[in-house]
């Protein structure tokens, strides 16, 4: 399992590439190739894994019984929201328009490890969802891991 942490300032080339920060790519396991899968994210922005990563939540997500209604609902929006990509020789993925629309990127990204994954956000949307004060990220940390 690749372990994907901090954050960078990105940019899209013309075609709609990414090229992934050198140490997110050195993270990601010589097992896994260069076939990535994309997906729609939570809050509004995009979420990469290695294929060993997502297989886990593919798993998870395809065991949900289709009879039931809401679990259906859950199945049908995790399938529709994911996209095979492929690194290319120089480390870039290209990520597809209708991905770019939902997590309304265009030009600048921020790549941001979040351990087993990656989200890649619009920078001004991402701003939304981060803790400036430390104490408040203090307060959460005690709450859920204490």
């Amino acid at each position: 399992m690749g372990m994907f942490n901090n954050q960078f300032d990105c940019k899209l080339d013309a075609k709609g590439r990414l090229t992934l920060p050198a140490k997110i790519k050195a993270a990601i396991p010589e097992s896994n190739g260069n076939e990535l899968m994309l997906r729609l994210g939570n809050d509004g922005c995009l979420e990469l894994y290695t294929m060993i990563e997502f297989k886990k939540l593919y798993n998870q997500v395809n065991a949900l019984n289709s009879q039931n209604e809401e679990q259906r609902l859950v199945k049908r929006n995790f399938f529709r929201g994911n996209n095979d990509v492929e690194l290319d020789g120089a480390g870039r993925l290209l990520i597809p328009k209708t991905f770019m629309l939902y997590a309304d990127i265009e030009k600048d990204a921020v790549v941001v490890g979040m351990g087993s994954y990656v989200e890649i956000w619009n920078p001004e949307k991402y701003l939304k969802y981060v803790i400036n004060d430390p104490s408040d990220l203090s307060r959460l940390m005690e709450k859920y891991l204490s």
